[in-house]
């Protein structure tokens, strides 16, 4: 192939054009490592958003109070960041939310990945967890928030307590469908090769179900962001929710869709880093 038919590095990049090694795959369709990235196409949607904001708001083809334009929205931004929002800096609000989520879903992993590990593993753990887990998974967090805030108060570790039952479950599940997933002729190749049954559960089952472990994770990660809005809401003064729920009663829309921004924003850059966490980490995911 000519140079002049070679796509650009950016092109590539950018998910517009395939790489070499897309390139030379006949079947694409089915073949889920033939997708390349979109981003683009991300690009594109992105600013087809903001362009139909702008028309809109411009052309008040939407109530101004319910719907800010962007103008009020920069301007409020450059003033929460030199100003803070209720004599607390906006970087403190999105920090004390970024430390709830983490703390939660680290404390969910630290708990759920080794029950999921056993009941994946042990028939004992399998049957006294599995219906304490299946009765309790299906129970939104948010339901719960009256009897926690009963048994531990509103102080900061009932928020966390909160945020950690939510990523808890999950990671639980994810744990044990990564040991299920486990293929057995693995495991009895370990064997065969004199493996005690700590090196098979290092070596073999640890990295096969590390994969679906990450999912439960990014899975976490979302759930707690939808959660901790919520969590926030009840007697705090720190915090996106609990800032979006006093800009509400004072109908300043401009913040709540700040907000909700930061809250889009910080979850997908999370999302991101974890995507290149798990390909670092986890190179073999997807290859058998």
């Amino acid at each position: 192939m000519s140079s002049q038919q070679q796509p650009s590095g950016w092109m590539v990049w950018l998910g517009l054009a395939d790489n070499s090694f897309t390139r030379q795959k006949t079947v694409k369709f089915g073949d889920a490592s033939a997708v390349n990235s979109g981003r683009g196409y991300g690009v594109i949607s992105v600013l087809a958003f903001i362009v139909l904001w702008w028309v809109a708001t411009a052309a008040e083809w939407i109530n101004p109070i319910y719907w800010p334009g962007l103008d009020a929205v920069f301007d409020r931004v450059g003033k929460l960041a030199d100003e803070g929002f209720r004599n607390i800096a906006l970087w403190d609000h999105i920090w004390i939310s970024v430390y709830r989520v983490l703390s939660g879903v680290v404390y969910g992993a630290l708990i759920g990945i080794p029950l999921g590990f056993a009941m994946g593993l042990w028939s004992v753990a399998k049957g006294i967890f599995d219906p304490i887990v299946e009765f309790i998974r299906p129970i939104p967090p948010l339901a719960l928030i009256p009897l926690i805030i009963l048994w531990f108060g509103i102080d900061e570790f009932a928020k966390i307590f909160l945020l950690a039952l939510a990523s808890l479950f999950i990671m639980i599940i994810a744990a044990r469908a990564g040991v299920s997933s486990v293929r057995v002729s693995k495991v009895h190749a370990a064997y065969s090769l004199g493996a005690s049954k700590l090196q098979v559960l290092l070596r073999v089952i640890l990295p096969n179900a590390l994969p679906e472990i990450f999912t439960g994770l990014r899975t976490a990660m979302g759930v707690c962001w939808g959660t901790v809005v919520a969590a926030e809401l009840v007697a705090a003064d720190r915090g996106i929710g609990s800032m979006i729920m006093i800009a509400k009663n004072f109908l300043n829309t401009d913040i709540v869709v700040i907000g909700i921004v930061i809250i889009g924003l910080i979850g997908f850059a999370i999302e991101i880093l974890m995507r290149m966490l798990e390909r670092k980490l986890i190179p073999w995911r997807g290859k058998g």
